[in-house]
């Protein structure tokens, strides 16, 4: 219970600080063009806090946290005196229409560069992208990894963490090829060794985000802590608790099998759901033989696994993996500004997939995804957050400038249009364009919380 209200209330934050954000654009822009907005509401429905300012606009914030909008003088809406008929939206210039309507997603791209500007200047701990072999069969498997190597750059795109790596990688999905450059990690440490670029044939990568990332589906083996069999937690209620482990306890083996290596032992217990085994540990310095039935869950794939509700303990990672990275003020803004980028460029990519087949419509997300997002890095801290904050803020920008008319791209669209032919689109077509894109948008957003709870 408390995790869903966590989640609510972390995506209430988000959506309120994006749609603040967006509309916002839209507000300082109209008033700089002469246009009266009479309400500025984040939210729908029923207003729970509302203010008239001395201008006369309405400001409110409302019940329902999903939207938001900007109210302004318009003659095709409402009746307008003569005396105001020069402040309404409609009487303004082309040009004037377009900036206001603009205005809104490029708020969201400024809000994503602020917001990872402040991240950058407070710093992200993050871990440098080595791998330490790769798999059979698998794109990377061009790779001969005979010592640890640092990923350096992805198809020219320098990269210096794993977040990175996969954001490079995304972008990627459905090309012929990628490359990888890479170097020993001793290099790092000041020696001279040459740079390899590696080509990798991605003509047959495919995979589910839901199950993998891009970086274990390319066949990359990241180069993780050693993990040691020594217990370091035991969750309550679990088939461990049950048998009697306890923290600090060394596993040596199941029914008389001396233990050989973590994932020998996952396996084992995955394959001994409502079974009992023999699970031998040496606690301060004596063995034990303890009996423990792994209880069934559900795995990766959906199948029955057995769990036996135990946390192992590992070994630090070597400091020479661990950076910070964290600038300086005026670094940091064109850090941020290059990030932004970045993202822009893949979200726009991974849409243009959606479309030829390269990206199944079964990774779109909804209201529901992005809570359970909100919370999850709200819970890592606020750099993490506001991580998350621009790369939604910078997908929202990017969908509202979508030309579907109901959007604020398919405002554009019409007033392009009237550019190029020096007439308004002719209100028919135009009501005949918001049917259509309310028909598209609701089944886009149908399939996305269809997959919401699919994956719940």
């Amino acid at each position: 219970m408390f995790d869903i209200l966590w989640n609510a209330a972390s995506f209430i934050v988000a959506l309120g600080l994006l749609i603040t954000a967006h509309e916002y654009g839209h507000f300082y822009i109209a008033r700089r063009c002469g246009v009266k907005v009479e309400r500025f509401s984040i939210g729908f429905g029923k207003p729970l806090w509302r203010r008239v300012a001395a201008d006369g606009t309405e400001y409110v914030v409302a019940m329902i946290p999903l939207g938001g909008y900007v109210k302004m003088l318009d003659e095709r809406v409402d009746d307008v005196p003569a005396s105001m008929a020069n402040q309404a939206f409609n009487r303004k210039t082309v040009w004037q229409r377009i900036a206001i309507v603009a205005a809104g997603p490029i708020a969201n791209f400024i809000f994503a560069i602020v917001a990872l500007y402040i991240m950058y200047l407070i710093g992200v701990p993050s871990v440098k992208p080595v791998i330490d072999a790769t798999l059979v069969n698998s794109p990377a498997a061009v790779i001969n990894v005979k010592e640890p190597m640092q990923i350096l750059a992805v198809s020219g795109q320098k990269v210096r963490n794993w977040e990175e790596v996969n954001l490079a990688l995304v972008g990627h999905i459905g090309d012929d090829s990628l490359s990888l450059t890479l170097a020993p990690l001793n290099r790092l440490a000041g020696q001279t060794t040459e740079e390899r670029i590696f080509t990798l044939d991605t003509r047959n990568w495919r995979f589910d985000p839901e199950k993998e990332s891009a970086i274990g589906a390319l066949g990359l083996s990241m180069l993780r802590p050693k993990i040691l069999p020594v217990v370091a937690q035991v969750s309550q209620n679990s088939a461990a608790e049950a048998a009697g482990v306890q923290v600090g306890d060394e596993i040596v083996g199941i029914d008389g099998v001396s233990y050989a290596g973590w994932q020998w032992f996952v396996t084992t217990i995955q394959g001994s759901a409502d079974k009992s085994i023999q699970l031998t540990i040496k606690r301060n310095g004596e063995q034990k033989v303890l009996i423990a039935t792994p209880r069934p869950g559900k795995g990766a794939d959906g199948k029955t696994v057995g769990l036996i509700g135990i946390v192992p303990q590992a070994s630090e990672l070597p400091e020479a993996m661990r950076i910070q990275l964290q600038y300086g003020m005026l670094d940091s803004l064109a850090v941020a500004t290059e990030k932004t980028w970045q993202l822009v460029v893949v979200s726009v990519k991974m849409i243009g997939k959606l479309f030829t087949g390269d990206v199944s419509v079964k990774n779109l997300s909804g209201p529901i995804s992005i809570a359970q997002g909100a919370g999850n890095s709200a819970n890592f801290g606020l750099v993490y957050f506001l991580g998350f904050l621009a790369l939604i803020s910078v997908n929202l920008g990017i969908i509202n400038l979508l030309p579907l008319p109901v959007l604020d791209g398919g405002h554009l669209l019409y007033y392009f249009v009237e550019v190029i032919t020096g007439k308004p689109v002719p209100e028919k077509v135009q009501e005949i364009g918001f049917r259509f894109g309310a028909a598209l948008l609701l089944m886009l957003m149908s399939i996305a919380l269809f997959n919401d709870f699919a994956r719940l």
